[in-house]
C-alpha cells in the first residue's frame, strides 16, 4: 500500500494538479485515438450516412479501417447503426447527441489547425 507522503502525485495531502488534467485528457484521447475516428465523426455532423458515403468522403479510408473505427465509436455512444427491415439490408449510421458534444472540441481545433497551418507556410 502507497502512503499519501510516497504518492508521487500527491504532494501536501493534495492531489498533483498536473495527474488531474492528464487524466480526463487521456481519457478523451483513448476514446477519440486513430487517424479516422474524428473525420468519421465529422461526416456524421453533416447528416445520417450510409457506409460507402462515409467511405467515399474521407480518402484513403479503407473498408477495414472504417468498420473497425465504425465499431468503436458506436461502442462509446458517439455514433448509432440503424438497420432497416429492407432487401438487402440497409444500415445508417448517425451522430448522437454525446457525439455532438464534441462539435466545440473539433471547432477548435480546426481553427488552431488553419492557425498552425499559416504559421508554418508564412514561416
Amino acid at each position: 500500500m502507497i502512503k499519501e507522503k510516497e504518492n508521487p502525485n500527491v504532494k501536501n495531502g493534495h492531489p498533483d494538479e498536473c495527474a488531474e488534467w492528464i487524466l480526463p485528457v487521456r481519457d478523451a484521447l483513448d476514446v477519440l485515438y486513430g487517424r479516422w475516428k474524428l473525420p468519421i465523426i465529422i461526416s456524421l455532423t453533416f447528416g445520417d450516412k450510409r457506409f460507402t458515403q462515409i467511405r467515399d468522403e474521407i480518402p484513403g479510408l479503407t473498408d477495414k479501417s472504417l468498420s473497425k473505427e465504425l465499431k468503436e465509436l458506436e461502442g462509446n455512444q458517439l455514433i448509432t447503426r440503424t438497420v432497416f427491415d429492407t432487401f438487402p439490408p440497409r444500415v445508417m449510421y448517425s451522430i448522437t447527441a454525446h457525439g455532438r458534444s464534441l462539435e466545440k472540441v473539433i471547432n477548435e481545433l480546426r481553427d488552431w489547425g488553419n492557425q498552425h497551418r499559416e504559421k508554418i507556410i508564412n514561416s
